[in-house]
Parts: structure tokens; C-alpha cells; sequence
């Protein structure tokens, strides 16, 4: 859950980085930062998804031998 939260973190900043250095005349660029952000946040969640799914499956064949 830490490794969670510090990863989302580090997203975090440097999407607002991001945002703010496209941001141009304007003072920040919220679209840009904003879909960066959720395309980290959905990368995560498969991501998760996908180890917890791999265990499982992995304890299944494991589990037959």
C-alpha cells in the first residue's frame, strides 16, 4: 500500500510539472495534467490487477505438483 501511495505521489508531481511547463501564457495546463495523472492512476490499478491475477494462478499449478 505504501509502494501504492509513494508511486501515485511521484505521478503526481510529475504530471503538475508537466502541466505547468506546457502550460504556456497560461498559469497551468489542468487538462494535460489531469490525463496524465489518470493514465498513471489506470496503469497502476491493471497493474495490480495483474500481479494479483498471476499469483493466483501461479498458486493453482504450484499447489498440483
Amino acid at each position: 500500500m505504501i509502494r501504492l501511495a509513494l508511486t501515485l505521489l511521484v505521478f503526481l508531481a510529475l504530471s503538475l510539472a508537466v502541466g505547468f511547463l506546457l502550460s504556456g501564457d497560461d498559469y497551468f495546463d489542468w487538462p494535460i495534467a489531469g490525463g496524465l495523472f489518470a493514465f498513471a492512476v489506470v496503469g497502476e490499478v491493471l497493474r495490480s490487477r495483474l500481479r494479483r491475477g498471476s499469483g493466483k494462478n501461479s498458486a493453482r499449478q504450484s499447489s498440483g505438483i
